[in-house]
């Protein structure tokens, strides 16, 4: 499968109760053409991916509502969509409107990222936005039906782009990424930074990649 037809895929996918970044728009805080500006930024970073070694890819749960479902990048508020685009040498404008929104995963996630230089490539189990029935503005985990879609996702994902390893941020991450992972890509389970978790994530993150506390500043 080429990248066009990998964003083609993720714009087609369509489940009850989820947000689709890549062909919705939210009425509330999107720009006209987020869904169309989220999409071709997403094709562009995956072109650009590709074009050499990946160190990791990155492995989330869902997208949520005050990053991904935003900015339609796994793990990334919009405080920092720049950051994201700048490591892809991709040029890309919020695709909403208003004042800047911050979430906390996110910026644990960058603030080890921005210490980083090896390419790592940001995913989710579930890379669509799933709330609650009645409130799209809220978080809830991805049932058995979108893991599944998910991951079919995620292993073409892995075709296309190659990467040394995959990095599980979670539970749920670990057990996707041990399941698509095939010919001994490597799987590195570490701690989610959420509920606590994040003096844990940072040291395990800095440590897989050779960083240290006085480098990062961050522990």
């Amino acid at each position: 499968m080429k990248m066009h037809s990998f964003v083609e895929s993720l714009v087609a996918l369509r489940f009850e109760n989820c947000f689709n970044p890549y062909a919705d728009r939210c009425a509330v805080h999107d720009r006209a053409d987020a869904p169309r500006c989220r999409a071709t930024a997403l094709s562009s970073m995956l072109k650009s991916a590709a074009s050499g070694p990946v160190d990791a890819i990155w492995i989330g749960r869902d997208l949520g509502y005050r990053g991904g479902r935003r900015t339609g990048l796994a793990l990334t508020d919009d405080v920092h969509l720049a950051h994201h685009a700048r490591r892809w040498s991709v040029a890309m404008e919020r695709p909403t409107k208003g004042a800047a929104v911050a979430e906390r995963t996110a910026a644990v996630v960058w603030d080890v990222l921005d210490h980083i230089e090896e390419r790592i490539f940001l995913w989710n189990v579930f890379p669509l936005h799933p709330h609650e029935p009645d409130d799209h503005f809220s978080n809830r985990a991805h049932n058995a039906r979108e893991r599944r879609a998910g991951e079919e996702l995620l292993q073409v994902l892995v075709c296309l782009i190659r990467p040394k390893r995959l990095v599980a941020i979670g539970n749920d991450a670990a057990l996707a990424a041990q399941r698509v992972a095939s010919n001994g890509l490597p799987v590195i389970k570490v701690r989610h930074p959420s509920y606590g978790g994040q003096t844990e994530f940072v040291r395990q993150v800095t440590a897989l990649h050779g960083l240290t506390a006085q480098q990062t500043s961050l522990l």
